[in-house]
């Protein structure tokens, strides 16, 4: 009892303290004031300046990052204009070619996000219509499609990010499973053939109404197999016995 007396008198002596350099300070202030209000006012307006001159090194770093990122971009795409020459590109620059596809097609904020630990999201930005989208972009051999488990980290980062559309680019083409998938789950799937037509020029909004997969008509996927589909390897016939 008498040690938690001795904590309360304690406490109390310290408020009384407190309260006392509080009320003396505050009276050297108002006494002082029209000494050192020059001094208040210039140290604020010199953090006003700091704070301004920071904001407009941060905004100018930013606005030539952003530019030397879209430079970039295009000058992958300007030089990438064929498919052929889309087949030998490293994954990242297929990546930065369809940023600037989209912003060729009238995308803003576009922004290829490039990095490790992407969550499904390699480009997003805002469709001409003002939708928010998120791009999954895969470059794969000639000879490999896309399976439905490649679509699932898109349809994830769909909803992680609340993007309004999801979209798959790969210049290669789409497994059947992997068309129901995508119609499944609203994911506009841009294969080989849709590719080649926006690559050559097609309107952007034409692209992606042309639905699911891009694969063309049974014309074109058979010439798609004929051309990169890996031959099977024929079964010598047993001779007779």
């Amino acid at each position: 009892m008498r040690l938690m007396a001795r904590r309360r008198g304690w406490r109390r002596r310290r408020n009384r303290r407190l309260s006392v350099a509080g009320v003396v300070l505050l009276a050297v202030v108002v006494i002082s004031w029209s000494r050192i209000w020059p001094f208040v006012l210039a140290a604020v307006g010199l953090a006003g300046v700091g704070a301004l001159v920071w904001w407009g090194w941060r905004t100018h770093r930013e606005i030539r990052r952003k530019d030397a990122a879209f430079r970039a971009e295009q000058r992958v795409l300007d030089a990438n204009r064929s498919l052929e020459k889309v087949d030998k590109l490293h994954w990242r620059d297929f990546e930065r070619m369809v940023a600037a596809m989209l912003r060729e097609g009238g995308c803003t904020e576009v922004e290829w996000v490039g990095r490790g630990g992407d969550r499904g999201r390699d480009v997003t930005g805002v469709l001409p219509d003002g939708r928010s989208m998120v791009v999954q972009c895969k470059l794969f051999a000639t000879h490999r499609s896309v399976v439905s488990g490649d679509m699932q980290r898109l349809l994830g980062a769909r909803t992680n990010f609340a993007a309004d559309v999801a979209i798959f680019v790969t210049n290669t083409r789409f497994t059947a499973d992997a068309e129901r998938y995508a119609q499944d789950n609203d994911i506009i799937a841009i294969g080989r053939n849709l590719f080649a037509s926006w690559l050559k020029g097609s309107r952007l909004e034409h692209v992606l109404q042309t639905g699911v997969g891009g694969q063309g008509d049974r014309k074109h996927l058979k010439t798609w197999k004929r051309t990169y589909a890996k031959p099977r390897s024929r079964r010598r016939k047993k001779p007779a016995s």
